[in-house]
């Protein structure tokens, strides 16, 4: 038998458990590659069409490309897409993809790209980083 904190305990570790298994589930590949000074890493969400994922490729090993979606690489900068509406469809941009960049960290990229995107976009998941763009130490 069971006292209630052995029951709280055995809550307690089944919601850690439960936890990790979701904090797993999120986790997307990741391609890294070096372009000119800086380091771009495409994150491989489930929801990138193959013609995103090229399209991404291309960004991160092209440094004309790279400069569409970041003109002015300085600092940090991070691409963030709703997972409901992508980056481009039907050929165009989507609008709420958005990229920003001559950020002083990877965090404040990743938090300023997805807020702006989280307010641009019409679906309910939130906006999740795509590309993230670090100067090369």
């Amino acid at each position: 038998m069971f006292d209630k904190r052995k029951m709280g305990l055995l809550a307690s570790v089944a919601a850690l458990g439960l936890g990790a298994t979701t904090a797993v589930a999120q986790q997307v590949a990741v391609e890294e590659a070096a372009l000119g000074k800086s380091t771009v890493r495409l994150y491989v969400h489930p929801f990138l069409t193959a013609d995103e994922l090229t399209t991404l490729r291309l960004v991160m090993t092209n440094e004309q490309a790279l400069a569409l979606f970041v003109p002015n690489s300085a600092g940090h900068a991070a691409l963030a897409a709703a997972p409901g509406e992508g980056v481009i469809r039907d050929g165009k941009p989507v609008a709420s993809a958005i990229a920003l960049a001559d950020l002083p960290d990877p965090a404040s990229a990743a938090k300023a790209a997805s807020a702006a995107c989280d307010q641009a976009k019409t679906t309910k998941s939130p906006c999740v980083v795509v590309l993230e763009i670090a100067p090369k130490n």
